[in-house]
């Protein structure tokens, strides 16, 4: 990760860069006026990691400049949440005093919620043994008498160690309404919890007064399956990474929600089983009937890399498509086919991203007369 200038002061002037370079970038789509959600200025990543350096009888947390390769001690990291701030010191100076947790540890991954449960995964260049157990576990008693709601894992090659459980629960305001998410270690995330609340918002005010059902692909762990599914008779979303399935499901019924199916098909999967080119056994063991569902919206939030040809052709067929992308350039390559066939009526920028050049944009996009 690279130095992170986080100056507070200079928040306004880098969400200014970015409103103007993202209206530039998609100027020549006809977007109506952008609409802006801000960040917290400071405190807004509910993740990190960090190398840890050892150095002598000391120890302390590392990152490096992207560009230089150059280490830098980070005794405090104000990009990251409250509560990995206030937990970075005190695990430190408790991995410092115990030879058999410090031993070659060589990173520390933080991911931390607004709910205020934090998990913390210690990385190995050894095999861990029963005595690293104990005092991890130790550890763990130790900062939850400090007033943390933590739990700890232990990893090196091909071993995980999980003290009680990998996962946290974070709850997300929706426009008054709590939903709860687990979140699992190494599964994707959203980064920034206050500005994923305003995504789910922003989702639901775009999707009011929608008629029949919502397909979504890469719903990842359901989060926005979740809130969307009060504006639909029936969702029916894909992912194709098992934990995030896994995390789905949990999720739905957490939620005490039943209108909601996931599937695990990737979305290229999904366009050919909807096309009739290719059968899958998950969809006939799930009792699962394609065509029983009437969706006139489509909801993606694709990888960096966007949608392929053939996925956008597929989401064309769609009234509505509304498009969630952590990357612009790949937006605009798929608003090049999109737009054949649909015209924007909302463009939204979600500043997930403080003080990186990163912009994270939400299209609404319904057919032409």
């Amino acid at each position: 990760m690279a130095t992170l200038d986080v100056n507070p002061q200079r928040y306004q002037e880098q969400l200014a860069e970015k409103v103007k370079c993202l209206n530039e970038m998609f100027a020549d789509y006809n977007v109506p006026e952008l609409e802006v959600f801000e960040s917290p200025e400071q405190n807004y990543r509910m993740r990190a990691e960090f190398r840890i350096w050892h150095e002598g009888e000391d120890l302390y947390y590392i990152m490096f400049n992207q560009q230089t390769r150059e280490k830098y001690r980070v005794d405090q990291f104000p990009a990251a949440s409250r509560l990995i701030n206030d937990l970075m010191p005190l695990l430190i100076d408790a991995l410092k005093d115990n030879d058999s947790l410090r031993r070659k540890l060589f990173q520390v991954d933080f991911l931390s919620t607004l709910s205020g449960e934090i998990l913390v995964s210690l990385l190995y260049h050894r095999q861990l043994d029963d005595e690293w157990t104990q005092n991890a576990k130790t550890l763990k008693q130790r900062l939850n008498d400090e007033g943390f709601n933590l739990n700890l894992i232990g990893r090196a090659r091909k071993m995980k160690v999980v003290l009680d459980r990998d996962y946290v629960i974070e709850k997300l305001d929706v426009n008054g309404k709590p939903y709860v998410y687990q979140q699992v270690e190494n599964s994707f995330t959203q980064p920034n919890a206050k500005v994923a609340e305003k995504m789910l918002e922003w989702a639901v005010d775009c999707t009011q007064d929608s008629q029949g059902d919502l397909l979504e692909l890469y719903c990842g762990n359901g989060n926005f399956s979740l809130a969307l599914a009060q504006n639909f008779n029936r969702v029916l979303a894909t992912e194709l990474a098992k934990p995030s399935v896994v995390s789905a499901q949990y999720n739905i019924a957490a939620n005490k929600i039943d209108n909601v199916q996931i599937l695990r098909l990737s979305a290229e999967e999904f366009t050919q089983a909807i096309e009739g080119k290719r059968e899958f056994r998950r969809l006939q063991d799930a009792g699962i009937d394609l065509k029983s569902y009437n969706c006139n919206t489509i909801f993606v939030d694709p990888p960096r890399a966007g949608m392929d040809v053939d996925t956008c052709k597929m989401v064309q067929g769609y009234q509505r498509i509304l498009y969630i992308s952590c990357n612009p350039e790949t937006l605009k390559e798929n608003l090049d086919i999109l737009c054949e066939t649909h015209n924007v009526t909302r463009f939204a920028l979600f500043d997930q991203f403080p003080f990186t050049h990163h912009m994270e944009a939400g299209i609404l996009l319904e057919r032409k007369v």
